[in-house]
């Protein structure tokens, strides 16, 4: 299935950014069309008093804002450009939010409180919260309901300037209520001028109904779910959180078998309370691995090999309080491809904002401010597939920027707790939040 967007009238008007006082375009030779790596994520392509050129939600030029105002064509059609003077302002690619779980009805605040009181993650799901204590509100929700709850979560990220996002289902677990719950992402998908990537994730936790049976629920997950969510175009991706207290390595492999049959990609939560064996995924050529939080050095290195992206996801252990962070450094001095994305989710990563993530990826997880947006953008076009369209500002990919009111691009991360995020550019659609 193709990523959801839906053509927005206004795509069609002229824009042009110009005085940009930092222009990160990110681009990447033709040759290299791999994800980026190692020293290569400190390559942001950076022009000083830049200019970009949009036209029906495309980018057309990319370059210095003097060349960009001799154009032949922009001389001719100046009264039909919107122009935007970036004086002062630091623009970059929309930032692609590559593992987000938008599909639920409330925020987890019993979670929260019993976390404080020094409950494990593994004690509240035993006592009923957790996962499970989010089930009941989307089976019972209707589908417009749950669609304006994700279609107010697009406009906020894309307030902190976010325009591309993947989108899992995950809070319903049984047949009904995840293929209502693709249904709410793609309906809220076709109001939103931004970009979104569906993925089921049927296979988040063995619901209650199930306990002591996973065997029978996996068989509805690879035998009936996938098939109809495949059949109806509702998604792009089928997602496993493989880890105790959810699904065994081989149950993902089954999982993962059933998805290659019906021509889904893959990818797998996967290292974030216990560490599993990576290599038995591998023949799927999943395109992310995410949380990550715990690898061995052999499976490491088998990353370092391939194309598979490790999305790293800081909100959730700044949530949850943990000491440790996925091992940022060691991916990234040792050339596997790294992405960051928030887990927007109610109950361990309740934030919108990349910014928040990438702060706390340079300041806890030890990434320079450089490779942080890489991995918020091209390397999570990557993840998702979608290099071709995002994750960079080059002529003919998607019209996504985000405009931030900082003189440096260091300034992103460096501010938390505070949006700098000016005006955000939605496949040729301008958004302004100031």
């Amino acid at each position: 299935m193709s990523p959801t967007r839906k053509p927005h009238p206004k795509a069609e008007t002229a824009l042009l950014l110009a005085s940009i006082r930092q222009l990160l375009t990110l681009q990447t030779s033709p040759a290299n069309s791999r994800p980026r790596r190692g020293r290569e994520l400190k390559e942001l392509g950076i022009i000083e008093d830049g200019a970009v050129l949009c036209l029906g939600g495309k980018i057309v030029s990319v370059g210095k804002t003097k060349d960009a105002l001799r154009d032949p064509w922009l001389t001719k059609n100046r009264r039909k450009v919107i122009e935007i003077d970036c004086a002062g302002k630091v623009v970059l690619p929309g930032f692609v939010d590559s593992h987000t779980h938008p599909v639920f009805v409330s925020p987890r605040l019993v979670d929260f409180e019993k976390r404080i009181e020094g409950a494990s993650y593994e004690e509240i799901a035993e006592a009923g919260g957790g996962i499970r204590s989010s089930l009941d509100g989307v089976r019972k929700a209707g589908k417009a309901l749950l669609a304006g709850r994700i279609l107010a979560a697009l406009r906020d990220m894309a307030s902190h300037g976010t325009t591309t996002v993947e989108a899992k289902s995950g809070y319903g677990l049984t047949i009904e209520s995840e293929l209502k719950s693709l249904e709410a992402i793609r309906d809220a998908a076709s109001r939103w001028p931004g970009t979104v990537v569906p993925t089921l994730l049927g296979a988040h936790v063995v619901p209650k109904e199930f306990q002591g049976r996973s065997q029978e629920y996996v068989e509805i997950v690879c035998k009936d779910m996938i098939p109809r969510a495949a059949r109806r175009k509702l998604v792009r991706f089928v997602d496993v959180f493989c880890d105790k207290g959810a699904f065994t390595a081989d149950e993902t492999e089954q999982i993962f078998e059933a998805a290659a049959h019906y021509g889904l990609d893959v990818r797998a939560h996967v290292g974030q309370l216990s560490e599993t064996a990576l290599w038995p995924f591998l023949r799927f050529n999943p395109t992310s691995l995410d949380h990550m939080d715990h690898v061995n050095d052999d499976d490491i290195s088998q990353l370092a090999k391939r194309d598979t992206v490790a999305t790293l996801v800081p909100g959730a252990n700044y949530f949850l309080g943990l000491k440790e962070y996925s091992p940022a450094r060691k991916f990234i001095d040792a050339g596997v491809p790294v992405a960051l994305a928030t887990d927007y989710n109610p109950g361990t990563s309740p934030t919108m904002s990349m910014p928040m993530a990438m702060s706390l990826a340079c300041t806890q997880m030890k990434m320079a401010p450089a490779e942080a947006i890489a991995a918020a953008t091209i390397n999570g076009a990557w993840a998702l597939r979608l290099t071709d369209q995002k994750g960079s500002v080059e002529r003919g990919k998607d019209a996504d920027l985000a405009v931030f009111s900082v003189d440096d691009y260091r300034a992103i991360p460096y501010w938390f707790g505070i949006n700098r995020c000016e005006l955000t550019v939605l496949n040729g659609t301008v958004q302004g939040f100031s």
